[in-house]
Parts: structure tokens; C-alpha cells; sequence
């Protein structure tokens, strides 16, 4: 999503609506299908995967360079993770089995309203959301962000926790291949924080300094993965 939501798409709040969601049986079917398939495939070294709260919402926000970034984190998460994942790739086999695991089409170009509704209706009860703020894959910088995590994050109240995904993609490849088979690919999650400012104003204004705030977590962040990892 690449717009504000309107101000009748940011009317009530989260608490006081029940919001249509998938239950969370498909997204622990699709963590352990990404356990035994990412673990199997490659090597991924989860550090800080203890910072995910336990219980309640919760917001994981990735950079995205890569294909398997998104089945990465969804195999490295502590918790079952409802993704936000680009409606072109719900066709043939994919739409039934991605549905199926609890992951949630979104048209990107547009306000997707049912999109909107169901990764609330997630957040309502209690359960995780993932999105990469970037929208699409690129170099994974952060350097520029969609307003749709601010939303999310300001509306639903959930703290974001910030992933760093190193490794997935090979340097100067236009077109990056699946990484080699047993590499290593670092998963690095970084300490949770509260992207709106406590007043639980959903204005423009309010959007843009809280998708300012998310993105300076977001880049101080990935910059202590790269440290840490040595990437």
C-alpha cells in the first residue's frame, strides 16, 4: 500500500471493532512447513529471536532483497507470522496453499480494504503480523518506506519489532537466484518498539512522523545486524 488509508478506512478503533482475520491453526501449519523447509535448504542463524513478545500483537517488520526472505522469517519467528504478501502471487497451486497457511493478499497499488481489514482483524487477536515496509524488493536499505506499517502500528497500538534478513541475496545480481544450497543466511531480530507517539492520532501528520520514526528503528537496526553478522 502506497497511500494513506482514507479517513473512513481510519474511523473506530481496533478494540472496539471485531475485524475478519484467518485464525492462527494455518500460520502455525505454514511455521513448521518453513522450519523444515528453510533449515533443510539453507542454514539460517537466528540471533535475538528471544525479543518477540510472547503473547500479544505484534508487528515483525523485515527489509526484503529476496524471494525467501519472506519464508525465512516465517520458519525463524518464535511465533506463527500472517504475512502481507503481494496478490500476484496467489495464482494456480500457490493461492489455495498460501491462504491455507494464513497468509494475506495485498494489492499493492491501491487502498486494499480487505487487506487492511484482515491484517487487523489479526492484530485484534492477539496474533503477529509481517510486512516489509519497503512494498517490493530492492536493496533492502529501508531508505524508503510505505505509510502501510505506520498504519497498522498506530491503529492496532502493537509494538513493531524490527528483522534484519542478511544473505539472501548475492551482490551484484540484478535478478538474484535462490542462494546457494547450505548457505548461511543470518536472521537477525531487533528490540521492539512503539511506532506511534501515545496519542492515538491517525492524522497525516501523524502518520508521516511515525513512519520516521519506524524508519530510523529500522536503519539503526539493520545497521547493528550488519555489524553483528559481519555481513
Amino acid at each position: 500500500m502506497h497511500r494513506h488509508p482514507d479517513r473512513g478506512e481510519a474511523s473506530g478503533s481496533v478494540t472496539s471493532q471485531t475485524l475478519t482475520a484467518p485464525g492462527p491453526r494455518g500460520a502455525a501449519v505454514g511455521r513448521r512447513i518453513g522450519i523444515g523447509l528453510m533449515n533443510g535448504l539453507w542454514r539460517p542463524r537466528v540471533l535475538g529471536a528471544w525479543r518477540v513478545p510472547a503473547h500479544g500483537p505484534v508487528i515483525l517488520a523485515g527489509n526484503h532483497t529476496h524471494n525467501v526472505d519472506g519464508p525465512m522469517i516465517i520458519g525463524t519467528s518464535p511465533r506463527p507470522v500472517h504475512f502481507l504478501v503481494k496478490k500476484e502471487a496467489f495464482v494456480g497451486p500457490l493461492d489455495p496453499f498460501l491462504r491455507g497457511i494464513g497468509q494475506l493478499a495485498v494489492d499493492r497499488y491501491s487502498a486494499d480494504r480487505t487487506a487492511i481489514t484482515a491484517a487487523l482483524g489479526v492484530l485484534q487477536r492477539g496474533g503477529v503480523l509481517g510486512i516489509f515496509p519497503e512494498g517490493t524488493r530492492g536493496v533492502g536499505d529501508f531508505s524508503e518506506l510505505r505509510s502501510g506499517l505506520a498504519y497498522f502500528a498506530v491503529r492496532s497500538g502493537a509494538p513493531v519489532v524490527p528483522i534484519a534478513v542478511l544473505g539472501s541475496a548475492r551482490q551484484g545480481r540484478l535478478i538474484s537466484g535462490l542462494p546457494p544450497l547450505r548457505s548461511r543466511i543470518d536472521i537477525v531480530f531487533g528490540d521492539p518498539f512503539e511506532a506511534g507517539d501515545g496519542s492515538g492520532r491517525r492524522t497525516r501528520s501523524a502518520m508521516d512522523t511515525a513512519t520516521s520514526r519506524i524508519q530510523e528503528h529500522l536503519t539503526a537496526h539493520l545497521a547493528h545486524a550488519k555489524q553483528a553478522t559481519g555481513r
